[in-house]
């Protein structure tokens, strides 16, 4: 059994855990996602009173807050307690030999140090794409009024037509960005 929980688990048990999770929230009348936690975070801060945004009843959130901490904190023993770190990250060579030729180092991680390291976060492109990446993914996740996982998860399985929309317009972003701007900063 431990060599079981030793190993990287198949792909599919995710699509499980994530179905039967968002069944259960469908049934209380829940709706999930990660990026409202930064407006509940806000309002627990008090930003309510300088902005209109921040002004709801966050008490009825901490629920999801609730649901982030145990993202992190499961992330956090998963690889602390349930990988045997000797495990290296399976990438196809055909993206192995795309990053090369980007200036990417062979992965070891699915986090590359490049972007990745607080080398690279304290350079000044490292800071730069890092900042700025932030900011436009903040900022399109308030403009599509929820992120990615609010949207592709909790969204299309509520078929929400407006989820469904924000979908096909986070692959169209993604691909402009792997195959158009990627390219020109690296």
């Amino acid at each position: 059994m431990l060599e079981f929980i030793m190993q990287p688990w198949p792909w599919w048990f995710s699509g499980v855990v994530i179905s039967f999770i968002m069944f259960i929230l469908l049934f209380f009348g829940k709706s999930f996602g990660f990026s409202a936690n930064l407006r509940t975070i806000c309002a627990i801060g008090g930003a309510g009173k300088k902005v209109k945004f921040f002004d709801f009843d966050w008490k009825k959130q901490v629920w999801n807050l609730v649901f982030l901490v145990g993202a992190i904190i499961g992330g956090f023993i998963a690889k602390e307690f349930l990988s045997d770190g000797d495990y290296a990250v399976q990438i196809s060579e055909a993206t192995v030999r795309d990053l090369g030729a980007l200036g990417f180092a062979a992965p070891t991680s699915m986090q590359p140090g490049e972007l990745f390291s607080l080398t690279s976060a304290f350079s000044v492109k490292g800071f730069l794409i890092l900042a700025i990446g932030g900011l436009l993914v903040g900022f399109g996740a308030r403009y599509a009024g929820g992120c990615t996982s609010g949207h592709a998860i909790s969204g299309i399985s509520d078929l929400q037509v407006p989820s469904m929309i924000a979908v096909v317009g986070f692959f169209i972003g993604g691909l402009v960005m792997t195959f158009g701007i990627f390219p020109l900063i690296f």
